[in-house]
């Protein structure tokens, strides 16, 4: 059976706390994980910038606001967890260790962040060498990893596939703060250059677009690849 590990960005799942997008992820998580062993590291949003935000108006730290930081994605996570009922493992995981103990269930291992200093990607990436999977799938707000940021400037381009050294290049600049918010953190980047597991960046809104993706092989987004090779049909 396939592994697959999942980087879902806390903006993907709860837009707005009154305009949640939990609901349809339900569904199509666990008839993935009827097919692969699946593990789902969720991110903290805007919920986490918003609260990083207010402790840096009273002058708290970055390792203090990292742990504000952790704290939310382990609240999104929770969410996702009661929401996927008998599908998930019973509660939200905070080592990789106990993630690989958690996947012996055979139920959908769902984590949060874990380390002050490391996003949600980085932890993802790291799940990911240790759980020997077959693909890393980052869900962003965005299809793809881009030239430049989209939202701010038209003319930037989409690269459909790039090698984890050249997406090092556009990640290099980014500063390493709390509740930062980029396409993907530098040790994120790193981890899938050491351990070529190919990574597929897309649009998270849609979940069914995931699931089309790993049923077709088909994908709209940016796929990052050592050897730039497809890795559809996924192997164990």
């Amino acid at each position: 059976m396939p592994t697959i590990v999942i980087s879902l960005g806390g903006s993907i799942l709860f837009p707005g706390i009154d305009r949640p997008n939990i609901i349809p992820y339900i569904s199509v998580l666990t008839r993935i994980s009827a097919k692969n062993r699946l593990f789902v590291v969720v991110g903290g949003g805007g919920t986490a910038r918003d609260y990083i935000s207010l402790a840096r108006t009273f002058g708290a730290d970055e390792a203090f606001s990292d742990e504000i930081g952790i704290m939310v994605t382990r609240l999104n996570a929770t969410m996702l967890v009661g929401a996927l009922g008998c599908a998930a493992y019973p509660q939200v995981i905070l080592n990789h260790n106990d993630a690989l103990c958690a996947a012996e269930s055979g139920k959908i291992v769902v984590m949060g962040g874990i380390t002050p200093g490391q996003t949600t990607d980085a932890v993802a990436a790291v799940l990911a060498e240790r759980v020997h999977a077959s693909l890393f799938i980052n869900l962003t707000a965005v299809d793809g990893i881009y030239s430049a940021d989209p939202r701010k400037d038209p003319t930037a381009k989409r690269y459909e596939k790039m090698t984890a050294t050249e997406l090092l290049k556009v990640v290099i600049d980014q500063h390493a703060v709390a509740g930062v918010n980029t396409v993907m953190d530098i040790v994120a980047v790193k981890m899938i250059e050491r351990c070529g597991i190919p990574l597929l960046v897309m649009d998270g809104k849609d979940p069914s677009l995931l699931e089309k993706t790993l049923e077709t092989g088909k994908y709209v987004g940016t796929l990052v690849s050592s050897d730039g090779e497809n890795p559809f049909p996924l192997k164990n």
